[in-house]
């Protein structure tokens, strides 16, 4: 993808790391009349059709989600302070964005980090990320670190690519108090600070 091999990297998410998916999501479904309700640490479970006591049912959930990425996920505002940080840590490592869509959202996904200054090198997978960063960090030369807002992607890739360091992040305040978290990862929700431990853990 064009990133040096002789340098650290560092993989990034977007919906809750980079972007605020629940807020834009929530926004875009409000229109179509659903509502988001911030009960647990899910997406279907939290869809609701408003003053109903039963969430959406799965299928249709997955439709909501299916259409906002094909025509809606380019309007997310950035996570607070996740500009910046990357800005910074563009200077010590090469930046690889990692991201869980549907392959409709590619051109958004795209145009929304070069719209934000964000590094534009973009893969979108599925499933677990713990291979596919195992065979990205196998082609650098340098240290590697990961950044994602799911215990089950980061416990995949501490076990395939165990000397990846790996940071947790929920960009959403609604949503951080209901986020499992997990001894093996640092939670760090605040850019700032995750930036320097990131460039502390790929010096």
């Amino acid at each position: 993808m064009g990133l040096a091999t002789d340098r650290p990297l560092v993989i990034v998410d977007v919906d809750e790391v980079l972007g605020l998916f629940m807020l834009g999501f929530g926004a875009w479904i409000a229109e179509r009349g659903y509502e988001l309700r911030f009960e647990r640490f899910a997406l279907f479970q939290n869809i609701y059709r408003p003053g109903a006591v039963e969430n959406v049912d799965l299928a249709e959930g997955r439709q909501l989600f299916d259409d906002f990425f094909a025509s809606g996920c380019g309007e997310l505002e950035p996570a607070p302070g996740a500009v910046e940080a990357l800005r910074r840590l563009r200077a010590r490592a090469e930046i690889l964005i990692l991201s869980n869509a549907p392959a409709s959202a590619e051109q958004l996904r795209g145009d929304w980090l070069k719209k934000h200054g964000l590094p534009e090198a973009l893969i979108l997978s599925s499933g677990p990320k713990g291979p596919i960063t195992a065979a990205l960090t196998a082609q650098t030369r340098g240290k590697t670190a990961f950044v994602d807002d799911l215990i089950p992607n980061l416990d995949s890739v501490a076990a395939h690519s165990p000397a990846t360091a790996t940071f947790q992040h929920v960009a959403d305040l609604r949503l951080r108090p209901l986020a499992p978290r997990s001894e093996r990862h640092p939670r760090i929700d605040d850019w700032a600070e995750l930036g320097e431990a990131i460039e502390a853990a790929i010096s």
